[in-house]
This record gives structure tokens, C-alpha cells and sequence, in this order.
């Protein structure tokens, strides 16, 4: 009886075998292919100070004719303090899909009261669509913010698909 168990397991999991597609894996095949990142040359990033002296709103275009992926959560850095800032709803890095000639947005505080003593002044915002591009900077000028951006405890939403949903994800508007 133990022989025939066995038969029977080995049958079952040749089964199993068979039915995995080719690549080896066992994703079913309509998610099976994989979308390439984006290159940095097809991505165009830009930047600009909201109404809201503490937020920056970014945004990311695909000028590709391809969908590509660029990580869902943006890489903004500041001036040369350590650091990006965080993700909210903090979360791990992942693909955004991104159509060719779509445009993803996000929204960043780059701090919660200006009058916070513990504010940092920096003269440049480093954007990137994804953490292995090398991204663009923007001087505080040509954000829009005059002469220095205030930061202290940045965070940034997710990709999102207009400008009204990377606020409302950061809590304004």
C-alpha cells in the first residue's frame, strides 16, 4: 500500500509539473509577463511648489511608446541632508505601471510647521522615478520656493494618477 501512495503522490505532482508554464513559474499566464522599468531617458520629471508652502508636487511622464514601470513609491531627496522622505502610507518599494505618455503624480511635505525650530534650509529637491535612476534636481528657485526649501520630517505620497489624488493622499484638500 505504501508503494501505491507513492505512485499515486508522484502522478499528482507530475500533474502539478505539467501545468506550471514554461518559464517555471507558477504565476498564471496572464500576469506571467513582466513589464520592463523604465529607462531614465524616456522619463521627463518635473517639480514645482504647491499653493501650500510645504508641499512640492512632483510628476513623472513615460515619453516611451511602451508601458514601463517606475517604483511606486518616488525617491525625494534634499539639498545634502541624509535621507529621503518617507513613504505615506508607509509601505515597501513595488512597480507602478506607467502608459506611454501617462503622467503619475505625488505630493511631498517637506514639512509640517515652517515656524519648527528644527527646520533645515536646503537650495535643491533631488527627484527620481525610481531609486537606481539617478533622478533631476530642482533648485529652490526654480520650484518655485524662492530662495530655500524648509524640511524637517519630509514624506511623500505614492505614484498617483492626478495631482488632486497625491494631495488627498497626503490629507490636504
Amino acid at each position: 500500500m505504501r508503494i501505491r501512495t507513492v505512485l499515486t503522490l508522484s502522478a499528482a505532482a507530475t500533474a502539478l509539473l505539467l501545468a506550471v508554464p514554461q518559464s517555471g513559474s507558477a504565476t498564471p499566464q496572464h500576469t506571467a509577463g513582466r513589464i520592463a522599468k523604465c529607462a531614465q531617458k524616456v522619463l521627463q520629471l518635473r517639480a514645482e511648489q504647491s499653493a501650500d508652502a510645504r508641499v512640492v508636487h512632483i510628476g513623472v511622464t513615460n515619453r516611451s511608446p511602451r508601458t514601463c514601470t517606475v517604483d511606486r513609491i518616488p525617491t525625494v531627496t534634499f539639498g545634502d541632508l541624509d535621507g529621503a522622505a518617507l513613504p505615506t502610507p508607509a509601505g515597501e518599494s513595488g512597480p507602478y505601471r506607467l502608459g506611454p505618455g501617462r503622467t503619475a503624480y505625488a505630493a511631498v511635505r517637506t514639512i509640517a510647521d515652517p515656524a519648527d525650530p528644527e527646520a533645515r534650509r536646503v537650495d535643491s529637491v533631488t527627484v527620481s522615478a525610481d531609486p537606481s535612476l539617478f533622478g533631476r534636481s530642482f533648485t529652490a528657485e526654480q520650484l518655485g520656493a524662492g530662495d530655500a526649501v524648509l524640511v524637517w520630517e519630509p514624506v511623500t505620497t505614492w505614484w498617483k494618477p492626478s495631482v488632486a489624488a497625491a494631495d488627498k493622499a497626503l490629507g490636504l484638500g
